[in-house]
């Protein structure tokens, strides 16, 4: 069993600013990427940022400048700080891992998501 519990999401005027968190417990023998998508309606899900165990960091390019990755290795947790928001960023926000179970099984496991809306 893995949960992931994510908090940071809500209501925020554009140029504002949010910070996602995203805490991985359980089975969980060694997490090698930690991402962030979104889904606004209408819309395919797609990658927001994703970070590797060696803090490889790759980002949309909607929000290069704006967003960053970052990870807490020993909390197994991610972290997006948002910057500068924009109406256009309103979305469900998912954290998504990639991990390697005690038997060596690797998988990717996604939270329920969160609500971020970008409105004044």
């Amino acid at each position: 069993q893995v949960q992931l519990v994510e908090s940071g999401g809500g209501l925020v005027q554009p140029g504002g600013s949010l910070r996602l968190s995203c805490a991985a417990s359980g089975s969980i023998f060694s997490i090698y990427a930690m991402g962030w998508y979104r889904q606004a309606p209408g819309k395919q899900r797609e990658l927001v940022a994703a970070i590797t165990t060696g803090d490889s960091t790759n980002y949309a390019d909607s929000v290069k400048g704006r967003f960053t990755i970052s990870r807490d290795n020993a909390k197994n947790t991610v972290y997006l700080q948002m910057n500068s928001l924009k109406p256009e960023d309103t979305a469900v926000y998912y954290c998504q891992i990639g991990y390697s179970d005690y038997l060596g099984v690797v998988h990717d496991y996604w939270d329920q998501g969160t609500q971020v809306t970008v409105s004044s």
